[in-house]
């Protein structure tokens, strides 16, 4: 059973023998975590769904273990579990998270977070914010990927108002429904049916999202793995890229989830999607 503790948050480490386990629970936007210390290939999926639940374990949308880094130049390697305990490759808020806590433990402004997906390059922002240089989007039909080949400005998966999502890939697969209000949409029911839909064959992240002025748009998600959260950071870059792509924004804008609002830039110069937003602490405490 999880307990919390008065632990610091910068004492992450092992007790009793090696036997517990300390964590530290963050959030971005109300899109939350256990951020945790540990050797590559720690954890297996039944304890990652242990500790994910919200009743029996500590509960979070993902588990975030830092490992050591494997490339030059990254500070420290970042895995991403879902609750389901498989293996994501790209956590938006969860990176903002993870910055936050390496760079005020090592007094830094900056650092390099090594992912699956790549090297994300983070620095502090105005306001205790943090941004994340996500890296250039993908909009092939393979690197979605899609089972087939299509458009991915124009995927066609669906009938009615969802009959035409833009597929984008920032790491990881999103999927992005434009619509005209978004509090209507059925996000879990949808966000299900499509997240398995036979066009995408692992599986995608889904969007809802309301075009609210040239610099605005609210957005509602559904997380592959998980479910409904408050907030996806890199289903917030997803959208900022499907929007520009259709003409609908221009290359800045606040993206408004649930849980809060991410500021989101898609740099013409080079193609890089940068994401800025809080991260914040909940409590500290550990683990068998």
């Amino acid at each position: 059973m999880p307990r919390k503790t008065i632990c610091p948050p910068r004492n992450f480490c092992y007790s009793d023998a090696m036997s517990k386990m300390t964590f530290q629970k963050m959030h971005g936007l109300g899109n939350d975590f256990v951020v945790v210390h540990a050797d590559k290939g720690a954890f297996a999926a039944e304890q990652v769904k242990h500790i994910a639940n919200r009743r029996r374990g500590i509960g979070c949308d993902q588990l975030l273990v830092i490992e050591p880094a494997q490339k030059q130049g990254a500070d420290i390697f970042m895995r991403i579990y879902n609750p389901d305990g498989t293996e994501a490759q790209a956590c938006g808020n969860g990176t903002r998270c993870v910055a936050h806590y390496w760079m005020r433990e090592n007094g830094k402004d900056e650092c390099i977070i090594e992912t699956v997906a790549g090297l994300l390059a983070c620095h502090r922002a105005a306001n205790d914010m943090v941004q994340v240089d996500m890296g250039v989007p993908r909009l092939g039909w393979q690197d979605i990927p899609l089972a087939e080949e299509k458009d991915t400005l124009h995927l066609g998966v669906m009938s009615g108002e969802l009959h035409d999502p833009v597929a984008v890939n920032v790491g990881n697969p999103h999927t992005i429904f434009f619509v005209d209000n978004v509090d209507r949409v059925d996000v879990a029911g949808l966000g299900s049916q499509v997240e398995r839909h036979v066009l995408f064959p692992d599986r995608t992240n889904v969007e809802f999202a309301q075009v609210q002025g040239p610099e605005k748009i609210r957005v509602r998600v559904w997380e592959r793995g998980t479910g409904v959260t408050q907030a996806c950071g890199s289903g917030a870059c997803a959208t900022m890229v499907a929007a520009v792509r259709r003409g609908l924004t221009g290359r800045k804008a606040e993206i408004i989830l649930d849980g809060g609002s991410l500021f989101l830039e898609w740099r013409a110069e080079d193609d890089h999607v940068l994401m800025t937003g809080p991260a914040a602490y909940v409590f500290s405490g550990e683990i068998e």
